[in-house]
């Protein structure tokens, strides 16, 4: 399940009534996983207060992040030449796009990148191109000051769509994208395999675009009410939003109370 916009409440917490209903999920000797596009440095903190210990599926499916062990045990990076390429392109398909690049516990910047509200308090380096591409990252991010992220996507994909999975979140104005075949559908179709679940026995929660492969992945998809419209027109079933504990209720259906 994703957390933004899906299990996550619009004031960034988790509701008595789901974390009731999760503590469902073990005891039906089933599992669930978090699949979300923030990077482990924000994920921990919001899932406190479940006590969650397994694994999450961080920034997109780049990184697979351990919560017992809190440490990054997998990565599917973009290589740094392909990083340096596809910002190339962004910056020329997109007049006044500011480019970031995000790692499992930073994020960098060129001077065009403008921080998000919720991202003022947090350290993000402006830096040179030089260094700004020289490593391996998780992500590559683009934020336009006035373009909205529907808008971005469209001029992003057929600039870089061949060399890097770009996609968005819905983030303020942003653009997202990870290395080429690495989307959440990807990683959760790799954790699963190693698990030994079928998609056909997986069900899956989402709102957004970066959700789309992996909805698309699961055996059985859900999408929230105030999920955007792609998502609302593949999903197998329209539920209850993310304020309204509409996963909550999909689990307490699945998952009967045994008293």
């Amino acid at each position: 399940m994703d957390l933004d916009g899906t299990l996550l409440r619009s004031d960034q917490t988790i509701s008595p009534r789901t974390i009731a209903a999760l503590a469902r999920i073990g005891s039906a000797d089933a599992r669930f996983v978090f699949v979300t596009g923030r990077s482990p440095r924000h994920t921990a903190a919001v899932l406190g207060p479940l006590r969650y210990q397994d694994t999450v599926i961080c920034s997109n499916g780049a990184l697979i992040y351990d919560m017992r062990r809190a440490s990054v045990i997998d990565q599917h990076l973009i290589p740094a030449r392909l990083l340096a390429e596809a910002a190339g392109r962004l910056r020329q398909a997109i007049p006044g796009l500011g480019i970031a690049v995000e790692f499992a516990d930073k994020l960098i910047r060129d001077d065009l990148f403008k921080a998000a509200a919720w991202e003022a308090d947090e350290s993000m380096p402006r830096l040179p191109d030089a260094q700004l591409f020289a490593r391996d990252a998780a992500k590559l991010l683009g934020r336009h000051p006035g373009l909205p992220a529907d808008e971005l996507l469209a001029l992003a994909a057929p600039a870089i769509g061949e060399i890097v999975n770009v996609y968005h979140s819905g983030g303020a104005r942003l653009v997202e994208a990870t290395a080429a075949g690495v989307s959440k559908g990807s990683a959760l179709a790799d954790l699963a395999r190693r698990l030994g679940i079928a998609a056909a026995d997986v069900v899956a929660f989402g709102d957004m675009v970066n959700d789309l492969p992996m909805l698309a992945w699961a055996g059985t998809s859900f999408g929230m009410a105030n999920a955007h419209p792609d998502v609302l027109a593949m999903v197998d079933q329209v539920i209850l939003g993310n304020d309204e504990d509409g996963v909550a209720a999909v689990l307490e259906h699945l998952f009967p109370d045994p008293c």
